[in-house]
């Protein structure tokens, strides 16, 4: 409780009438899952215990911002128990690589994989991991968390079960979540002033097929045997057949982020052909109707490889090695992005830097970067290497 204390919300009234005991309104689910583990669990055979959720919980924070920061969120956490030391960090590594993997290759989204400092991770834990993204206008957003919790939580509540060789042992435990936020975090690193930029692998929608002078004899039938052949090879594939004009449907096309429209009118189909036009960057490119839906499908896997392109050299253009602390100073308030930088260990100097330049700890990098021999802040010996940024 001590470490989500800022942000409980508690119960007070119930209805007119105060309660005589106040009601903690939960901010993560941890102590749920150990009740009931410590009820479940009794033997090594019960193990391991692998649990996902969907659900909302309540932190009340005092500055809220649409989809990053709510006081109530929806989030997708894990919670397991284990046998061994080695099996709970096995599966702590496990769950931050799939979240990596997803940003990365669902979501078009570069992180950089770490672990937090001390101060930055989860209460009670042994170790919290992260994943740490760069949005558009240079700051930082914690995509995915996962925490090994070790035994601490299961001799707190009291979590035993009988081993192979029939002595009494605590379990391990680990949690894991990602949450809505990362809506925010597509719009924030893919989106334009038009409106969203969807990654194709996440749009519900990947291509809009738009009739141009949908009156004309043959225009709208030709447009539902392209959605077809579209559908038949996998495509998630809309038409737009509403009688709004082209370019009002052009406009909503790509304030809704879709990948690709295919435009299609009577001087098109003469020459058995249809214009499609990406989303991302607006090129437009005229295939043949009768290879359109394998043309579209190299376009829809390009569109997503050169997004992703794109935000990794829009974080790397943004990301900054620095070895004074002058420098950081400048380079945080000139700059936004992350900046690399050496850290001694000591939490007085991470505290520092957050009152100085409302930068903090992003992760300790699991791929370690040399900068300098000395901590950014202090100049005594440095430790880690350390990912610092103004973060949402």
């Amino acid at each position: 409780m001590e470490g989500f204390a800022p942000e409980v919300a508690w119960v007070t009234m119930g209805g007119l009438d105060p309660l005589q005991e106040r009601l903690c309104v939960r901010p993560t689910s941890e102590t749920l899952f150990c009740d009931f583990y410590k009820k479940d669990i009794q033997s090594h055979r019960d193990l391991p215990k692998v649990y996902n959720q969907w659900c909302s919980v309540v932190r009340w924070e005092k500055t809220t911002r649409p989809f990053l920061r709510s006081r109530e969120f929806l989030w997708q956490e894990g919670h397991t128990a284990h046998a061994t030391a080695e099996e709970a960090e096995e599966r702590t590594v496990q769950m931050l690589n799939l979240y990596a993997d997803f940003c990365e290759q669902v979501l078009a989204i570069p992180v950089v994989k770490g672990q937090k400092t001390e101060k930055e991770k989860f209460a009670g834990a042994v170790a919290t991991y992260t994943i740490e993204s760069l949005m558009h206008d240079g700051k930082a957003l914690q995509s995915g968390t996962s925490h090994n919790f070790g035994d601490g939580f299961a001799r707190a509540f009291d979590i035993q079960f009988t081993d192979k060789d029939n002595t009494l042992k605590y379990v391990y435990q680990t949690s894991w979540g990602m949450t809505t936020r990362m809506i925010g975090a597509i719009i924030m690193v893919h989106g334009d002033n038009s409106g969203l930029v969807l990654p194709p692998r996440i749009a519900p929608t990947q291509v809009m097929v738009i009739p141009i002078r949908q009156d004309a004899e043959g225009v709208l039938e030709k447009a539902h045997e392209v959605l077809d052949a579209l559908k038949a090879n996998g495509i998630r594939a809309r038409l737009d057949d509403s009688d709004k004009s082209p370019g009002w449907k052009f406009s909503e096309q790509e304030m809704r982020g879709i990948p690709v429209r295919v435009e299609l009118g009577p001087k098109d189909i003469e020459k058995g052909q249809a214009v499609l036009v990406r989303r991302d960057t607006r090129e437009k490119t005229v295939v043949s109707i009768e290879e359109l839906p394998v043309r579209m499908a190299e376009l829809l896997e390009t569109i997503q490889n050169d997004m992703f392109s794109r935000a990794l050299a829009h974080r790397e253009a943004h990301t900054t090695d620095v070895t004074t602390y002058e420098e950081f100073k400048k380079v945080i308030d000139e700059k936004p992005g992350f900046i690399r930088a050496m850290w001694c260990g000591d939490q007085a100097c991470e505290d520092k830097i957050k009152e100085d330049t409302a930068a903090t700890s992003r992760c300790m990098p699991f791929e370690q970067k040399h900068i300098s021999d000395t901590c950014v802040c202090c100049g005594k010996k440095a430790k880690k290497m350390v990912y610092w940024g103004r973060a949402y």
